[in-house]
């Protein structure tokens, strides 16, 4: 299928039923990618469009770990480039046009301003993000420009105006995280490769020491099997230790871990805090992190943390101090200080950042975001760090290594840098600053109206026909699936998910045939920020 094809074909079925038989029925394939988080997905577009067979298997749902709980911007790293990291920059700023150009339905550019409240900070930051603009090159988004306390107030409007002497403004991006993985997932099955959420792999196959497969498991059925691949993929994001230990299973070798994790915690309040129309960025808070203040699908982001974690919990919570950190920082930015009972929802990322040899006692902020491919004695690829924003560059280096390691002959040229994402339009399109609603899905919105209950609203953008569209063509089984992911609606406001979920549950109850039970539903509004809400 070739990009015109692909941006006005019909939506793929994604009956589960369907996609289970199909696995079954599958034995043999060319590569095998544990994991359906950012990299994984992308890795299994890539090959795809290179002629490999291949399947692709998700334990939980599609980014459902962190790749979609980020902070939703396509970016260089302004913080990247203050530790000297000049190859990542330059390598995440190039991939970020890419990233806009292949989805500019889910992936805009985006104004920040860097307000200075001491006279140096101006001229300061303004250098630093001249060389940001310049590592850019041709691939820049908008020239970085010096404001003064006039346009700082006008560009910021809510920013505290006492001490302010005025500010930056340069060019990043920003996405839907979790959308945007649907239409990785959705664009390589439309290229033939076969995906399935909830069916996590339970063991690897081993022949003569080497892995030459895998075994698997559906969690929401009783089928199970084997396939049987000449490469597999281990691209578990903050996991992947726990799949590397499972292919060193008798071996005896030891496996020394590679990730070091990192929390990131996300804080939602309304616009009228900052209701205009570019970010802010605060590059150095007081204990030397970054603050971002991000309007996002109608509300406005605060964030984020950077906290060692040594448990890798599937649905992490914030810490308290993580909470108090981010309103006390906003407060000393922001005109109107946001509190407590100002959060509309909350969400917690967990960073899978490659360990240093020597990484005792050194700060998570600090290590680097590139990322790492491993290949094992026994033949297991595993590929960890990084960040969304270059992983169609990282999986170009995965299969780079699948051949170079001897798993593949050769392969054709990768088509991933100017490939179009199912849904994508051109221009003009409609702000990702506003709610949510069709425009979202780009190109397929028209087939939304072709679905029962098209103008049935369930609050913020989400109509009843998108819940069934969510099943019907996006892998969606559950409330969570469909309010978290699909739509962005527990990201937005946990309170108002939370009334929409007895609906919500009803239509996946009668697309799939299973029910809801409602204390999940209180469980996951609670997890995402909402009090004071009881079982339906």
């Amino acid at each position: 299928m070739d990009k015109a094809t692909a941006l006005s074909a019909r939506p793929l079925d994604t009956d589960r039923t369907r996609l289970i038989a199909g696995l079954e029925a599958t034995h043999d394939v060319d590569i095998v990618i544990i994991g359906g988080g950012a990299t994984g997905l992308g890795i299994a577009l890539d090959a795809s469009l290179r002629g490999l067979s291949v399947v692709l298997l998700e334990s939980h749902d599609f980014a459902g770990g962190t790749s979609s709980r980020a902070t939703k911007l396509v970016h260089g790293g302004v913080r990247y480039l203050a530790q000297g990291n000049l190859a990542l920059v330059r390598e995440a700023l190039h991939e970020r046009c890419a990233l806009l150009h292949n989805a500019p339905h889910l992936a805009q550019a985006l104004a920040f301003v860097v307000p200075g409240y001491q006279a140096w900070k101006v001229p300061f930051y303004g250098l630093g993000l001249k060389v940001y603009d310049a590592l850019s090159g041709s691939d820049s988004l908008g020239p970085t420009r010096w404001l003064g306390r006039a346009n700082t107030l006008a560009s910021l409007p809510g920013v505290r105006p006492q001490g302010l002497w005025g500010g930056v403004r340069y060019w990043d991006g920003q996405f839907d995280d979790a959308r945007l993985a649907l239409a990785l997932a959705r664009t390589a099955a439309a290229q033939g490769a076969q995906l399935l959420n909830y069916c996590p792999v339970v063991g690897l196959l081993h022949e003569g020491g080497r892995i030459g497969g895998v075994q698997w498991r559906d969690a929401a059925g009783a089928a199970q099997g084997t396939v049987r691949s000449r490469c597999v993929v281990n691209a578990t994001g903050v996991w992947v230790d726990q799949v590397r230990h499972l292919g060193a299973q008798g071996s005896g070798a030891q496996v020394r871990s590679l990730v070091e994790p990192s929390q990131g915690v996300h804080v939602v309040v309304d616009r009228g805090f900052m209701p205009g129309d570019q970010a802010l960025l605060v590059p150095r808070t007081s204990d030397g992190r970054v603050l971002f203040a991000v309007p996002w699908l109608g509300r406005l982001i605060l964030g984020t943390t950077d906290t060692p974690r040594e448990d890798l919990p599937r649905d992490p919570l914030p810490f308290q101090h993580e909470i108090d950190f981010i309103l006390s920082e906003a407060a000393r930015v922001l005109a109107r200080a946001p509190t407590r009972d100002d959060i509309r929802s909350l969400w917690v990322g967990l960073r899978p950042l490659v360990r240093p040899l020597e990484a005792d006692g050194e700060p998570t902020q600090s290590i680097s975001r590139e990322h790492t491919v491993e290949i094992s004695p026994a033949g297991l690829v595993t590929v960890t760090g990084g960040k969304w924003t270059t992983y169609r560059a990282m999986a170009e280096d995965v299969l780079a290594r699948c051949v170079q390691a001897a798993f593949f002959d050769r392969l054709p040229p990768c088509r991933t840098a100017d490939f179009r994402l199912l849904g994508a339009v051109e221009p003009p399109h409609v702000s990702l600053h506003l709610e949510p609603g069709p425009h979202l899905y780009g190109a397929e919105a028209p087939f939304l109206a072709e679905l029962p209950g098209a103008d049935a609203m369930l609050g913020l953008g989400l109509s009843e026909a998108m819940v069934r569209f969510a099943v019907r063509h996006e892998y969606a089984r559950t409330v969570e699936d469909v309010l978290a992911r699909r739509h962005r609606m527990l990201f937005l406001d946990a309170a108002l998910a939370y009334a929409a979920a007895p609906r919500v549950a009803q239509i996946l109850e009668e697309e799939t045939g299973i029910a809801q039970q409602p204390t999940a539903l209180r469980e996951l509004a609670i997890q995402y920020g909402a009090r004071d809400v009881a079982v339906p």
